[in-house]
């Protein structure tokens, strides 16, 4: 299982709207043969690596860090693929929440006469397979706000200008976020203002779909991209239907308190410089007002911290329950 997991982890970003699934085939020699999600329309993990195993299994182990699909997608089912190989064992990492699948591809399997082990690593797929999981019980995407912002908590100068506050080794991990991610989303007026391009042009990966929040400039950078408007769950919600999984905001303050002050984070970024603007003017990380109180301000829960070239990356969540 931790090699599915490695598996898995190659290709997150490729796979959407399918979630990142890495297999092995131990196979009849021995020997192990890897598989892990094709881009859509391609094969799934587990066709991935009975293919590469061929003959070898018959009376086989396959292990994969999510339940095999058995209905009719883009491609075949693979709990049919799986039964026709003769494989005699499959061990899974959880249960896939997808309606279509929740558990009867397990029980498929196991109708089949092949033993199902389940539960395996069950932690480590679930953190990996988060925001896949999350979308398929949820029906709305994954959302991580990026933000970069000085010590002094200011995201631009007075005149709005904001390249560069981070360093490029922060610039490069933001990329390699944004090639984790589906889609990106910024607000229109970021847009009119920066002009970006919203590429992963400093990591290796594919671009995420490009999602403004309001219209475009018929010239901007960010085109081809998705314009949406209006209530932020009902576009979520949309969002989803459209296979996005994992969204990205990168907007400005404005379209950041939107997200934050609705509760629609599930995870914050923040790329902290030790630098400092010095004075009241400099716009802030969320646009009107705040907590009124000291009782009300939101807190969250610190999931990671670390150092990012001469920057400071830490990662926030929402406390559980709230």
């Amino acid at each position: 299982m931790s090699r599915a997991i490695e598996n898995a982890a190659a290709v997150r970003g490729t796979t959407a709207p399918n979630p990142w699934v890495g297999a092995v085939v131990f196979g009849s020699d021995g020997q192990l043969y890897d598989g892990a999600t094709q881009p859509p329309g391609g094969l799934h993990a587990e066709r991935v690596a009975i293919d590469l195993a061929g003959e070898m299994t018959k009376g086989a182990t396959l292990a994969t860090t999510l339940e095999p699909c058995c209905h009719e997608g883009r491609t075949s089912p693979c709990v049919d693929h799986i039964v026709e190989a003769g494989l005699s064992r499959v061990v899974v990492g959880v249960e896939d929440p997808d309606q279509k699948v929740s558990g009867s591809g397990l029980q498929a399997l196991r109708d089949a006469g092949l033993e199902v082990v389940s539960g395996v690593q069950q932690q480590s797929v679930e953190a990996q397979l988060e925001p896949y999981l999350y979308q398929r019980t949820t029906g709305t995407p994954w959302v991580v706000l990026k933000v970069a912002l000085t010590l002094d908590g200011r995201i631009a100068a007075p005149d709005g200008s904001s390249e560069w506050i981070t360093s490029q080794e922060a610039r490069r991990d933001v990329h390699s976020l944004r090639a984790r991610c589906d889609a990106i989303l910024v607000g229109a007026g970021t847009v009119r203002a920066d002009d970006p391009s919203l590429t992963t042009r400093l990591a290796p990966g594919s671009d995420p779909q490009r999602i403004v929040l309001g219209k475009a400039p018929p010239n901007a950078a960010v085109h081809p991209c998705w314009e949406v408007e209006g209530d932020l769950n009902e576009l979520l919600r949309g969002l989803s239907e459209r296979g996005v999984v994992d969204l990205l905001v990168e907007g400005g303050a404005n379209v950041a308190a939107q997200f934050h002050k609705e509760g629609l984070v599930n995870e914050y970024i923040f790329y902290i410089a030790p630098a400092l603007m010095g004075g009241d003017d400099g716009r802030p990380v969320f646009e009107g007002a705040g907590s009124e109180t000291m009782a009300d301000i939101w807190r969250g829960k610190i999931h990671d911290i670390r150092n990012i070239g001469t920057d400071i990356r830490v990662e926030l969540r929402p406390r559980e329950g709230d």
